[in-house]
């Protein structure tokens, strides 16, 4: 969870998704080896080109959703049934304009916006609501307010 300077929180509009339109956070794999705040960090420059940030905090737990059985084999490239992931709490410290959504191939997201931490829930996907939930339970208390 990225936070800017006025305590929105980033999410990227999914490319090629093939349940609908989805907005998510940045999220990512952890590769064989790598500490799981290094993994986020790369996978934050990976999926947005972002690299000025503070990590303010870990989330206490980990948490899992599964893909609906209708997806399974469409979303995450047919991979996957569902995910299990540790999240992070950062704060952005760049300019908009640094924000690179082509920075790697294959692209993640065609566009970006910061939203208010209680509108998530109206933009996720019904089957990610629940870890959105307890991320932003865990992380609310470091929303800065303008």
């Amino acid at each position: 969870m990225v936070f800017n300077s006025l305590g929105q929180v980033f999410v990227g509009r999914r490319i090629n998704i093939e349940i609908g339109e989805a907005w998510q956070m940045p999220q990512g794999g952890v590769d064989l080896g790598e500490e799981l705040r290094d993994a986020a960090l790369r996978e934050l420059e990976e999926e947005t080109g972002i690299t000025k940030v503070s990590v303010l905090a870990e989330a206490p737990d980990w948490y899992t959703y599964e893909i609906p059985r209708r997806s399974v084999g469409v979303a995450l490239r047919g991979k996957f049934r569902g995910q299990k992931q540790k999240w992070f709490a950062m704060r952005y410290l760049g300019e908009d304009h640094e924000i690179d959504l082509k920075r790697h191939k294959p692209q993640e997201f065609d566009a970006f916006r910061w939203v208010d931490i209680d509108e998530l829930d109206s933009l996720i996907v019904p089957f990610k609501r629940e870890v959105y939930s307890q991320v932003v339970a865990s992380f609310r208390h470091l929303v800065l307010r303008a």
